[in-house]
């Protein structure tokens, strides 16, 4: 299984070359929420299934071409130019909390909204992987987008503080994978941000204190917290 995607249309053309040499030729897509810059495989490999969270699905269908204009919009920002636009084609709805079988073996699936209003994180018991979408990003602070929700994001940062201490390896979204400690590092800080936030204050963690970031910050004020101090 291929879990997100890169962005780049360079990346995305040589994706199916560099997984097939490595012996990693994926039968399937998953996306671990519905943002554009997550199910961006369907252009590397515009055949396989795309498997997304209940919730992502919902959004899917109550947002007909939203992904492909926010992605639309992004490449506009970015100068990048795409041989053929997205399609999302077979999308497959999988139940959140519950189990996917792969290989014999079982990866669980957990509620990941709070970013967004959709989404999931994916465990894999056997070899100690999380992919835990847009948290726990070493290069990102927490993002509430303006469906997502401060509430929600403190509970999906309560379940994966869970999972971390099962994994040997936590690979965000947006950013570098990190050892179980690293994460753990990351959470508490994410927490201290949301702290913070909630109380007004800019208390950016330590290495995410960036032009972007502290934009994204002035966004998650404006859209989540009242009368900001």
């Amino acid at each position: 299984m291929l879990v997100d995607s890169p962005y780049f249309p360079d990346e995305l053309d040589v994706l199916p070359q560099v997984l097939g040499q490595a012996g990693f030729e994926p039968v399937g897509l998953l996306a671990t929420h519905a943002d554009y810059d997550h199910v961006l495989g369907r252009l590397a490999f515009p055949k396989l299934p795309i498997g997304v969270a209940e919730s992502s699905m919902l959004r899917i269908r109550e947002e007909p071409g939203a992904v492909q204009r926010e992605l639309r919009d992004e490449d506009a920002r970015n100068y990048v130019a795409r041989p053929a636009p997205l399609g999302l084609g077979e999308v497959q709805s999988l139940p959140v909390p519950g189990k996917l079988e792969i290989g014999g073996e079982e990866m669980e699936l957990h509620p990941g909204d709070g970013h967004s209003q959709d989404g999931m994180a994916l465990f894999a018991p056997w070899c100690g992987v999380l992919c835990a979408g847009d948290y726990l990003s070493d290069v990102e602070i927490p993002w509430i987008s303006s469906a997502g929700s401060l509430r929600d994001y403190r509970s999906t940062l309560a379940r994966l503080g869970t999972l971390v201490e099962r994994a040997e390896s936590v690979v965000p979204g947006h950013g570098t994978p990190h050892s179980r400690e690293d994460a753990l590092r990351i959470l508490d800080e994410d927490v201290d941000y949301l702290d913070a936030l909630e109380a007004g204050r800019r208390e950016l963690p330590k290495g995410r204190d960036t032009v972007r970031q502290r934009e994204i910050h002035a966004e998650n004020l404006a859209k989540h917290v009242h009368d900001p101090a």
